[in-house]
């Protein structure tokens, strides 16, 4: 019976970037892959959904790809962060990729809605430093309006990573008329009091910045007319994290 090496396992990729201080500790390399199952109504990033759309890659190759900037990140007190798209449709490629990262001494990120989470293999989260958790809304009728998914299997996984100890940073963008409630945020804010290894949740104010990619792939863009937040609401919102002792940025 054959088997793979783990440097020739393949994935599909839509790009990379630097980034600092958005994708986790630090100056960090970005690995966006493609595929997501999700259809977030505010999704920036439409062009990475289709795997199909992705670029063929080797775990070598994009190890490579790192090596290059593996000084630079590391000296920055940073690391590497594999978001997308969803990592998770990809397991075993992101799963290696977390690993060849680990074996060159590099902190490591996942980005994930949580939605795949069961994906997860206990080896890939054990090369995970840190997990960023989208949780889109803690409505459950209101999450599957703005996502097409279900929000439980999220839940569920924040649950296991706090089992595990797993750090987390939480991910929650605040969409005017979409997740500005009180009793949505208060039902978040609670939840995630209870769990340990919650280090701090990211309020995102909603953006257009990808408007133009829906243009481009003739594919219209939900909430074109949705306001964005004003620094108030940020501020509100963020406070009522903060009332339930959460660390709220």
């Amino acid at each position: 019976m054959s088997t793979v090496a783990p440097g020739a396992v393949t994935g599909r990729i839509h790009s990379w970037d630097l980034s600092t201080g958005v994708d986790g500790p630090g100056t960090r390399f970005v690995l966006f892959v493609n595929g997501c199952p999700l259809r977030c109504l505010y999704c920036a990033n439409p062009d990475t959904w289709h795997m199909r759309d992705g670029k063929k890659a080797t775990v070598d190759e994009v190890a490579a790809e790192i090596g290059k900037y593996r000084d630079f990140v590391a000296a920055a007190g940073g690391g590497v962060t594999v978001t997308g798209g969803e990592p998770l449709l990809q397991p075993a490629f992101t799963a290696a990729v977390l690993r060849r990262c680990k074996e060159a001494g590099l902190h490591t990120a996942l980005d994930t809605s949580g939605f795949l989470g069961a994906r997860a293999s206990d080896a890939l989260l054990a090369d995970t430093d840190l997990v960023l958790l989208d949780i889109k809304s803690f409505d459950v009728t209101t999450y599957r309006k703005l996502t097409g998914g279900a929000l439980a299997p999220t839940l569920d996984f924040a649950t296991r990573l706090d089992r595990m100890g797993k750090r987390m940073w939480i991910r929650y963008v605040l969409v005017p008329g979409w997740t500005d409630g009180d009793d949505a945020v208060d039902g978040l804010a609670g939840f995630l009091s209870g769990l340990e290894s919650v280090e701090r949740v990211d309020i995102l104010p909603f953006h257009k910045l990808g408007a133009a990619k829906y243009d481009t792939l003739e594919i219209p863009f939900p909430l074109r007319d949705t306001p964005v937040p004003d620094r108030t609401l940020v501020e509100r919102v963020r406070d009522r994290f903060r009332r339930r002792g959460l660390v709220a940025h």
